[in-house]
């Protein structure tokens, strides 16, 4: 199998077709787009942080199959994260893809199945919108609460 089949695999298409429905939340701590202008995918998350904790997750998706695959499995997990554990998440995606660096492991071990897309430089950016789009968010919340103090 070539690496072009890997990034397009069976689980990855298993992943992406069982996303939680894009639902958002009627009263989010924030809110973030990420955009990508190659490919003209679009995510939007919503987060609650309740007690250090995700406690709400809501989201729209309109992106490429890569970036389905990680909204789903951010989608899938986030609710009961802490704050640092989503930037750590995020920052070893980005390694894995750049750097070839160590996939996520434990519950975000699923995000292991995109390390093929580290030798397409050209899916990198929708394989992260997710991220981007969940970091902007965190990064809102904490400018917030800050302000709050």
């Amino acid at each position: 199998m070539s690496e072009l089949d890997d990034i397009y695999s069976d689980e990855i298409l298993t992943l992406a077709a069982n996303m939680p429905p894009a639902e958002r939340l009627p009263d989010p701590d924030a809110s973030a787009t990420a955009h990508s202008k190659l490919c003209g995918s679009t995510i939007t998350v919503d987060l609650e942080v309740r007690d250090g904790l995700v406690s709400a997750y809501g989201h729209t998706v309109k992106a490429c199959l890569l970036g389905q695959t990680s909204a789903a499995v951010v989608a899938r997990e986030a609710k009961g994260s802490t704050p640092q554990e989503l930037r750590d998440v995020a920052r070893q995606m980005r390694a894995m893809l750049k750097e070839d660096g160590e996939p996520p492991t434990g519950r975000w071990a699923d995000l292991a199945l995109l390390r093929p897309v580290r030798h397409f430089k050209a899916r990198h950016t929708s394989t992260l919108l997710v991220f981007d789009a969940v970091l902007e968010a965190l990064d809102e919340i904490e400018r917030r609460a800050g302000s709050a103090a």
